[in-house]
């Protein structure tokens, strides 16, 4: 599986090994960072699979989630409840240069899978652990999601919708940044490993991801008392003939711009929208007028206009809206991977590639589809697999 070629720009991490026991998304995506990057990462799943494969509607043995965030890896299948299958995960734990886990704290030290442990056999191991609040704290044992981050964090008090009530962001936000941050704290740890020539215990969780992704916010409710003002009124989503579009303003010319642009010079000149403060208290008075303009044209007009003026502007798209759009079909921006039992399953492309080296990565794999092939590259000779198999410590997938 790992290749024997040095490592380039385009797959710096060609030659790491990467033990990947996470299920869902934040673990996952962080290993599958990784394996974008180069690494051969195995991922360990225990016989039903990662919990990801049943969230939504599925495909074969996928869903979505499980089919995105699984691409690039081999997947080896482990009854950790056996004794066999954690001597297994030990050993390979051993051989590896990365270690990620998203179990409960505390689970994999009682599984003899922590880091104390298996960094005395293998002291340069990077081992990440990923939970919804930490390692550590008076919330560490709680349970934790995407959906609870966005709650704790603050990110759903800052996101109302026009009906007054605060909002989940519709995607898993808080599962995709978690395993951005994890990725960049492994990547500063292998930097370091070159020195120290030993690697750590490396904590990253849901709550405080999130926390972080609102980043001005928590600066801004103490400063200013807990009732901050808009930032950039008349900023926010507007409804046209034919659809939705998105108009924003960083600076006082940009709002006079946009005042020309729609034939309101008089919205310009008022003294109650004259500058951000101003416009802020003066929200209720002034926004409504724009909604009653933007509804007499379709999207393109306003956009063509806008963007004559220099405006920041731009239509709402769904995803498959973005997907077929010229400029990401011109840039080459989200990718494709023909997925057995699934079909295409596009996604976007990850950011800073050195290439499209992304588009050649493996599909996700099924439930143990490579579990012989791991086991032969770690050591294992063919007659004692088939002996795992057999006791139930090992599971293959049955159409390999």
């Amino acid at each position: 599986m790992a290749g024997k070629l040095s490592p380039t720009h385009e797959a710096p991490y060609r030659g790491l090994r990467v033990l990947d026991l996470g299920q869902g998304i934040a673990s996952p995506y962080c290993a599958m960072l990784l394996g974008v990057y180069g690494a051969d990462v195995i991922k360990v799943e225990p016989p039903e699979g990662d919990w990801s494969r049943f969230l939504g509607t599925t495909y074969g043995s996928h869903t979505t989630l499980s089919a995105v965030y699984n691409r690039g890896k081999h997947s080896l299948c482990l009854d950790m409840k056996h004794k066999d299958g954690i001597a297994i995960a030990k050993r390979l734990a051993r051989d590896s240069d990365v270690l990620i886990e998203g179990f409960r704290p505390g689970v994999a030290a009682r599984l003899g899978l922590g880091y104390e442990e298996l960094s005395r056999d293998n002291p340069g191991l990077i081992y990440l652990s990923i939970s919804g609040f930490g390692q550590s704290g008076p919330y560490s044992k709680r349970p934790g999601s995407d959906s609870v981050a966005q709650a704790f964090s603050g990110l759903v008090s800052v996101n109302p919708g026009n009906d007054g009530v605060p909002h989940r962001v519709g995607t898993t936000i808080s599962d995709v940044v978690t395993g951005v941050y994890a990725f960049q704290a492994i990547a500063t740890t292998l930097f370091a490993r070159m020195t120290t020539g030993t690697g750590r215990w490396i904590d990253v969780n849901l709550a405080q991801s999130t926390a972080a992704l609102i980043g001005h916010k928590v600066a801004e409710h103490v400063l200013e008392g807990g009732a901050p003002r808009a930032l950039n009124v008349p900023a926010g989503t507007y409804q046209c003939s034919d659809g939705w579009m998105m108009v924003t303003l960083v600076n006082e010319a940009q709002y006079q711009r946009l005042c020309g642009a729609i034939g309101r010079e008089d919205l310009a000149t008022d003294s109650r929208f004259n500058d951000f403060a101003r416009r802020a208290d003066s929200a209720d008075a002034l926004i409504p007028q724009l909604r009653e303009i933007f509804r007499t044209q379709p999207v393109e007009v306003w956009l063509a206009r806008l963007h004559a003026a220099d405006v920041i502007a731009e239509r709402i798209h769904n995803p498959s809206e973005w997907l077929h759009s010229p400029h990401v079909e011109a840039t080459k921006a989200a990718v494709r991977h023909d997925t057995p039992g699934v079909g295409p399953v596009y996604s976007a492309r990850t950011p800073g590639i050195a290439s499209l080296s992304e588009d050649h990565l493996r599909p996700a794999p099924d439930i143990g589809q490579d579990s012989v092939a791991v086991l032969l590259e770690a050591g294992y000779d063919r007659a004692a697999i088939d002996e795992l198999i057999k006791a139930g410590a090992v599971r293959q997938a049955k159409e390999a």
